[in-house]
């Protein structure tokens, strides 16, 4: 049974405020906990179902920490998932490193996304491609949010993310090329992308803001042939990476 402590700091942790004073974050479904176990994060309490545990019996008893067997309705009554029949972690959280490209490497740059199933995917979406830094403006939603880790099916393990003013930042990265997601620009059908550089995403309804456009030495945009106002963040961006990559050497 989780006590009283550990459920009182599970549900602490469904609020920005308490994750940012308790230095930890919630990790909730067997994928992710997987992921988790595999990954270097520290991880400071463990419950799981007995049927999970059969399942990955040997990855669990090697771990270097103890977990607790619980019941499928504790996970559900205590966390943030409607149905969780497998684990559910509490791990510390990281320092806020700050990230830049080195050699011939890309990063997403994410301009006030605010909505964390976007946020959650488009870091799902950076891993598939091969994106290993998600540099995010400070109003963007905290990467530890619960919806954002589970969106990510585990991602958050393998793409560093680093919160910063968008401003100072691009205004110290123009020496490299600068890719601005707009309505108006070059079609990415015809883009060729340099050898290094950033992409920024914009807001879901606003875009980029104006204080971080003027940076953007490249304006692309995603052709429309329909009659829709808009893309989803993360629909976009995976649109982009999908053609940045095509054109990336093996």
């Amino acid at each position: 049974m989780i006590s009283q402590k550990w459920q009182k700091q599970i549900r602490l942790l469904q609020q920005k405020k308490h994750r940012q004073e308790l230095g930890a974050f919630l990790v909730e479904g067997g994928k992710s906990v997987l992921e988790l176990l595999k990954a270097d994060f520290t991880i400071q309490a463990l419950f799981l179902t007995d049927t999970f545990y059969k399942e990955n019996q040997k990855l669990l008893d090697e771990q270097p920490f103890s977990f607790e067997l619980v019941e499928e309705s504790e996970l559900e009554k205590v966390g943030t998932l409607q149905s969780n029949n497998a684990a559910l972690a509490i791990a510390k959280t990281k320092e806020n490193r700050p990230l830049r490209v080195e050699g011939s490497e890309f990063a997403l740059i994410l301009d006030d996304i605010r909505d964390p199933g976007n946020l959650g995917t488009i870091i799902r979406i950076a891993d598939w491609y091969g994106i290993k830094k998600v540099i995010c403006s400070e109003t963007c939603v905290d990467v530890y949010n619960p919806k954002v880790i589970s969106a990510t099916m585990g991602s958050f393990t393998r793409v560093q993310t680093y919160y910063v003013s968008l401003q100072s930042f691009l205004e110290q990265e123009q020496t490299k090329a600068i890719y601005g997601t707009f309505l108006g620009g070059e079609s990415i059908y015809d883009l060729t992308f340099a050898d290094s550089g950033y992409i920024v995403i914009g807001n879901e309804a606003n875009g980029i803001r104006p204080e971080n456009e003027k940076f953007v030495s490249k304006k692309i945009t995603i052709p429309r042939f329909g009659e829709a106002e808009s893309l989803n963040a993360g629909i976009a961006t995976a649109i982009v990476l999908d053609n940045w990559r095509r054109g990336v050497k093996p």
